[in-house]
């Protein structure tokens, strides 16, 4: 399967948005994306509203 890189900002409970970079293995990149919303969500208790997907790009294989 290959990887996928997903990277955006969240809203930090402090009043800024706080960038993240999250890779991934996923059939598809809207798999990818939804996990990283998934993640992103369940450590920071952020919604989905609250987070901001700005890229999804297959990660280049090594």
């Amino acid at each position: 399967m290959p990887m996928w890189t997903v990277r955006g900002s969240f809203n930090a409970r402090r009043g800024y948005w706080q960038p993240f970079t999250k890779t991934h293995e996923a059939e598809s990149g809207e798999q990818a994306r939804e996990w990283a919303l998934s993640e992103i969500g369940g450590c920071h208790h952020v919604k989905r509203a609250q987070i901001q997907i700005a890229s999804v790009t297959e990660a280049p294989k090594e």
